[in-house]
């Protein structure tokens, strides 16, 4: 970590792979992720994004949430954020996911700079990777910045390159440093992910979220069918309905490749979706010792294609997005926090998910291109 010599400049927080975490457990009894030491990474973030709230930079001050979980097999996470609902910025109107990037909109070069956190930066040689032609290569940098409607502690933003203006279509860079971002730290509770054009997304300006949840989700450890295991690539059937990718440290790369692939594939069919990035266990298709089922030195990718949402989002009404397809359950209101149940609950995500036929057609087309076929 650098500090910079001129206050207006971010913060770099220069990485290696070396710095990845791989020896991060769920203890047994303990449904929560917090970790006994803090890597370097989740102090960068946690201590600036604390100095932002004590600071006033946010619309609202989060403090601690009401949380429970809702009686059932699926153990949603439910908590009560009444002031995201309230307080949040007005959402744009979305009308394609392939909708251009537009600057008279609000975007991520319009923010207060003070609500920077710092610059991610992969030292991937050095600092002397050379393109063919022997040129230095420029590292890709990823501004990390404070989400000041936060929906839980911690909760940031990643934009790639703010400069760029790019619209809400993930790229193979930015899936990476999400993947990379969750081996950076120490616990098990720091989630991303991605809401795409017609998925509800707010902005159209390339970002992901990323947020600390400390209460373990059933998608860390749940069971899946393999579809490409090779690239990672997997089928969830039991839960919310989508697709899985697995990896580990050393595959980060290669699983983003075949990530972007998939969410390429989706935007040229006009198909919205989310992911969602978290600590979990590798995937097996059989029953898993009580050892593999705590250890989470791995992440899992969920993607969910999904039916799409145009049109101004409507913060009164209960969003299926990446945290609610998660197992996660930002309510606005006391009512639904308290009386929904997890048949409420399935029945509202089931109607944004793309029905069974479709979902198998889907499979069939995602296997044969991770395939080269």
């Amino acid at each position: 970590m650098s500090e910079p010599k001129d206050p207006s400049v971010p913060l770099q927080f220069v990485y290696t792979d070396r710095d990845f975490v791989t020896d991060v457990c769920r203890s047994s009894g303990n449904s929560t992720g917090k970790p006994s030491s803090l890597a370097q990474f989740d102090t960068l973030l946690q201590t600036g994004w604390t100095d932002r709230m004590e600071r006033g930079l946010f619309r609202y001050n989060l403090g601690d949430l009401q949380t429970r979980v809702i009686p059932g097999s699926r153990s949603f996470v439910a908590q009560l954020n009444i002031q995201r609902g309230t307080e949040k910025r007005k959402p744009q109107e979305i009308l394609s996911i392939k909708q251009e990037f537009n600057p008279r909109q609000f975007h991520f070069n319009k923010i207060n700079p003070e609500e920077i956190l710092f610059e991610m930066i992969k030292d991937t040689d050095g600092g002397t990777a050379l393109q063919n032609g022997g040129q230095l290569l420029q590292p890709s940098r990823m501004t990390v910045l404070v989400n000041v409607s936060p929906l839980e502690f911690g909760h940031c933003l990643f934009v790639p390159d703010p400069s760029r203006c790019l619209p809400q279509v993930l790229t193979r860079f930015t899936i990476q440093v999400g993947i990379e971002s969750v081996l950076l730290s120490s616990g098990t509770g720091f989630r991303v992910g991605f809401n795409s054009l017609g998925g509800f997304a707010s902005v159209n300006h390339l970002h992901l979220h990323g947020y600390y949840m400390d209460h373990e989700l059933k998608i860390e450890s749940m069971k899946v069918k393999p579809l490409v295991p090779e690239k990672g690539f997997y089928r969830m059937c039991d839960f919310s309905a989508g697709f899985l990718f697995y990896t580990e440290s050393e595959e980060v790369e290669d699983v983003a490749r075949a990530i972007c692939e998939v969410t390429d594939f989706l935007v040229d069919g006009n198909i919205a979706h989310n992911l969602f990035l978290t600590r979990g266990c590798p995937p097996c298709d059989h029953i898993e010792s009580e050892d593999n089922v705590c250890v989470r030195k791995g992440v899992r990718i969920a993607v969910w294609p999904r039916l799409s949402c145009f049109g101004a989002k409507e913060d009164s009404a209960f969003n299926v997005a990446l945290c609610e397809l998660a197992g996660h359950l930002p309510f606005k209101n006391n009512r639904d926090y308290e009386l929904s149940t997890e048949k409420d609950v399935t029945d509202i995500i089931q109607k944004y998910l793309l029905p069974e036929d479709g979902m198998q057609a889907l499979e069939q087309q995602l296997t044969r291109l991770l395939l080269g076929f």
